[in-house]
């Protein structure tokens, strides 16, 4: 699997649903894919895509998605810390693991070194999954999605290459943080 295919399963499996899209390549492949307003794309803030999913989480009481990379969680592990502290947080966790700084030119992430989904599971997820093949990374979405009460990882082992990578996220960054807003504030049940 490559990280347009899984991204294409992401946004297959969470139509409507608040999906916060880690910076980089993960963003722009999946504003290509389909722009949505519960889409957030994390621009220039590696490490973070965790602690702002964990905050619509929390916020509204709904599941919510994070497609995260290997390097920025590995940049900033107190995502997973501060989810994995909430036994009922309604957060799938997606780590797309790669073992490249993809958006930086590709420097190694020593994500093979790193037992991404032990550490997971240490810090408190309630279930930790792993996928290496689109269609079990959608099946595996879609039943989280369905029965998420706690926090989940899911871990996808990209392996494959991915063809040219679309260009930045297009539009004001502003305006797309006030339409993921709008679209949190009519469509999600709040807490």
């Amino acid at each position: 699997m490559n990280k347009t295919e899984a991204i294409q399963e992401v946004v297959s499996a969470t139509a409507g649903r608040p999906v916060v899209f880690t910076t980089g390549y993960a963003c722009r492949i999946a504003q290509h894919i389909a722009d949505r307003p519960g889409h957030f794309y994390m621009t220039g803030s590696m490490g973070l895509a965790a602690s702002v999913g964990t905050g619509v989480a929390l916020a509204t009481g709904t599941p919510t998605v994070v497609v995260d990379g290997d390097g920025s969680l590995l940049m900033n592990p107190v995502g997973l810390v501060s989810a994995g502290a909430i036994p009922d947080l309604r957060l799938i966790h997606v780590a797309l693991d790669d073992g490249a700084y993809a958006s930086t030119g590709g420097q190694a992430v020593p994500s093979d070194r790193t037992d991404l989904a032990a550490w997971a599971r240490a810090c408190g997820y309630a279930q930790v999954l792993r996928a290496e093949d689109p269609g079990t990374l959608g099946a595996m979405l879609r039943e989280a999605l369905a029965h998420c009460a706690a926090p989940v990882f899911l871990h996808c082992a990209l392996t494959a290459s991915d063809a040219a990578v679309p260009p930045r996220v297009r539009g004001d960054l502003g305006d797309h943080q006030r339409r993921f807003s709008r679209h949190l504030a009519t469509s999600a049940p709040h807490a």
